[in-house]
């Protein structure tokens, strides 16, 4: 789990220059926290139910245990809850992840972890090659533990939130 999250959120946060908190786990009690570069607790194990962020300079994703998955700035404020990807925090893609504030779907940058495109979305898919398919207005169907979403009104963003021409997208991406 900790390896998966290194992956997801440890590589290039920034800025450098901050004094990042390096997450540990207490090996009594198998928690996690955080703790500074002088060896001192910041966040004590067990605060949060698990940890995503192995270096946390400007955010970290944990898991709180009423809210879900949220991304904490260094004075533990949340920002937003984190999309749900497969039972955990959503995967980065294209430096960019999904995030919910009022069930709405926008994307924040994964360096950073500041928002780059307000959540508006119903249903939006991770961004590839420069764009992501989402949708303003859509509905769930379930299909045993998984689910799809359905919408007549798909289109494509740039990284900028900009719709793309779909007709371009197709033509210049055979992958979507």
């Amino acid at each position: 789990m900790i390896l998966l999250g290194s992956y997801l959120t440890s590589f290039g946060q920034q800025p450098k220059n901050v004094d990042a908190l390096i997450l540990f786990e207490d090996k009594a009690t198998n928690e996690y926290g955080y703790k500074d570069s002088k060896g001192n607790i910041v966040i004590p194990p067990g605060k949060y139910e698990r940890c995503y962020t192995v270096t946390f300079r400007t955010y970290a994703i944990v898991e709180d245990p009423k809210k879900g998955f949220v991304a904490i700035d260094r004075q533990e404020h949340i920002l937003y809850q984190v999309f749900i990807f497969d039972n955990g925090p959503d995967d980065t893609s294209d430096g960019f992840f999904r995030i919910l504030v009022k069930n709405r779907i926008g994307y924040a940058d994964y360096s950073t972890g500041k928002i780059v495109i307000n959540p508006q979305f119903g249903c939006a898919w991770p961004f590839a090659h420069g764009i992501a398919k989402v949708a303003t207005d859509c509905q769930r169907r379930s299909d045993g533990e998984h689910s799809t979403w359905l919408s007549n009104n798909w289109y494509y963003i740039n990284k900028a939130g900009k719709k793309v021409n779909r007709q371009k997208v197709k033509n210049s991406n055979k992958m979507l």
